[in-house]
């Protein structure tokens, strides 16, 4: 069977203006900044407006450890959105925005896929609304104050070997993460070891998606630590009378983004920072808008469970005072196989048996969501392939779990293919069993977070850090930062540090390699394995089969 793409079904979508969408959640056309005709970005006057309306029912959707053979989180999050929409569910979803990075390296877009997209598809995953633009000009305007400031004269005592404050670039780019400074003679500054992250990394991204407005966002900016002097004293932006230009530059960035799926249906696109290097969740501005406007809201957090659900539930949650009513976790049979052992190019054969190795690794997602209090399903997103013995042995596996399984067409049919995880899911958050809690007290030691997410999230048998690192925490309790939460940078592809142990694995140890205070943003990171926070481009990236056709027309894309 041959199917259009993604892009070819985008194209095809018949879009309504986007003030139409706007108002069925009852957002006025004034209440909106259009970028064109099918996108905008809701005021902050409106949102400061909603303030004492009652919250609907927020809806997580997290998955198991991607893999080649995919998941379909993103797809899933818009499909469930149209499925609450079409069982007549007031309903809007919430996702980040995506990476120029990923987008021309090997992940692809990040506005789902068939039919369960946001549209326009092109705008979204390219330029968008220019929000990503924003916050590497703050970031790197804060990166210029501090070698200005040591420039003339260095008033505040920087010990500029202890800058800390990176520069940033929205692309994967391995040749920046580690450069020399300041070179070219005495009119270029001071010579010194310096470095790029990704802008998903940035703490200035972490800081748009937590604060609540401009003024709580201005107070996070003036709270970066961009280094210390030689008393070891912690360096502010504040102290560097940034935070005020930052926020100007970011001050239509903080506003949400409102598009459309496919079939209409309203979807807040804003923020994005990775799960696997940052916290992995969309802003908490844009959730709690949708959170006053529908009756329900289904969002997306990164990754694997064990990265994205864990930092919604730990960072996001804790911090937003939000609860989610549900959780669904998705799985592909495909996926399933790879995590039993099965190679990307047998999976199209029929394996019951890989398919019930695999689903150690769901089981594992399906256990630690039940750390956090809050009911689960499970959503199987479907692939030609699967076979009815495959996808019953899910069923069956979920079930020994504590979990309901349910089949789900969106990505062919659209919100009829999902239509009954849709009135489960509905069911299920409405049924008020979720009782959400954090995986540990904000009064534990910064180390000891650290070990309670290995051990009860990855099932490792310790964590591995050396001197230098157990120390700094300690620095950092003693000025008072010892309440913050832990955001573990470590790789995607497995409960581990190692990307190549898939399934479940347990006994293994957790280098933690680097520690990192966000004090605006209000976390700890810690960097476990080899992750990096600049990621490089793969052998063959997706940027050579991207281009223009003929037509004018975005080829490659997705």
């Amino acid at each position: 069977m041959t199917h259009k793409t993604d892009i070819e079904i985008a194209r095809e979508a018949e879009k309504l203006p986007i003030v139409e969408v706007g108002a069925r959640l009852g957002i006025s056309a004034d209440a909106l900044l259009p970028y064109g005709n099918d996108k905008a970005k809701v005021g902050q006057g409106f949102i400061d407006g909603l303030a004492g309306r009652p919250d609907g029912k927020l809806i997580l959707v997290t998955a198991i450890n991607p893999t080649p053979a995919g998941e379909g989180k993103t797809t899933t999050t818009v499909g469930l959105g149209d499925g609450l929409n079409r069982i007549g569910r007031k309903a809007a979803i919430c996702i980040r925005e995506a990476s120029l990075g990923p987008c021309f390296g090997m992940k692809g877009g990040a506005a789902g896929g068939g039919h369960a997209q946001v549209v326009p598809m092109e705008d979204i995953n390219l330029h968008f609304t220019g929000d990503f633009h924003a916050i590497t000009s703050a970031h790197n305007l804060l990166a210029a104050m501090i070698d200005n400031h040591v420039y003339w004269g260095n008033d505040l005592g920087i010990d500029i070997r202890r800058i800390a404050w990176r520069r940033v670039l929205d692309m994967n780019d391995r040749a920046l993460r580690s450069v020399t400074a300041g070179l070219g003679g005495v009119a270029n500054g001071f010579p010194r070891e310096a470095g790029f992250d990704i802008t998903v990394a940035s703490e200035v991204m972490a800081c748009l998606c937590l604060a609540s407005d401009l003024k709580d966002l201005e107070r996070r900016l003036g709270n970066i630590i961009v280094g210390a002097r030689r008393d070891r004293s912690p360096v502010f932006a504040r102290d560097l009378k940034a935070d005020g230009a930052m926020s100007v530059l970011l001050r239509e960035a903080m506003q949400p983004n409102l598009v459309q799926t496919l079939e209409n249906n309203p979807a807040f696109v804003h923020g994005g920072p990775f799960a696997n290097i940052a916290h992995g969740c969309n802003s908490v501005i844009a959730t709690r808008t949708a959170l006053k406007l529908a009756d329900y809201v289904v969002t997306e957090a990164g990754f694997g469970a064990d990265l994205g659900a864990e930092k919604f539930m730990d960072i996001k949650c804790r911090k937003a005072g939000l609860a989610p009513a549900a959780v669904v976790v998705v799985a592909t049979i495909r996926a399933l196989k790879m995590n039993g052992g099965i190679p990307r190019e047998d999976l199209a054969r029929e394996d019951v048996d890989a398919v019930r190795d695999g689903c150690a690794n769901l089981g594992r997602h399906l256990e630690n969501m039940r750390l956090f209090g809050v009911p689960t399903i499970v959503a199987i997103n479907h692939f030609d392939g699967d076979t009815e013995a495959e996808t019953a042995a899910v069923v069956e596996y979920s079930a020994g779990h504590g979990a309901e399984a349910v089949v789900c067409r969106h990505w062919a049919q659209g919100s009829v293919g999902i239509e009954e995880l849709a009135t489960k899911v509905a069911a299920l958050a409405d049924g008020g069993t979720a009782q959400w809690k954090p995986l540990y007290p904000d009064d534990m030691p910064l180390f000891r977070k650290i070990e309670t997410i290995a051990r009860r999230i990855y099932r490792a048998d310790e964590v591995l850090a050396n001197t230098s690192v157990r120390n700094q925490l300690h620095e950092w309790e003693a000025q008072g930062y010892g309440h913050l939460p832990i955001c573990i940078a470590k790789t995607q592809y497995s409960f581990s540090t190692d990307p190549g142990l898939r399934g479940a694995p347990v006994g293994h140890g957790v280098p933690v390699r680097e520690v990192r205070l966000s004090a605006g943003a209000g976390f700890v990171v810690a960097i476990c394995g080899d992750i990096m926070t600049m990621p490089g481009l793969p052998r063959i990236p997706s940027a050579e089969t991207i281009r223009l056709n003929p037509a004018g027309q975005i080829e490659g894309l997705f």
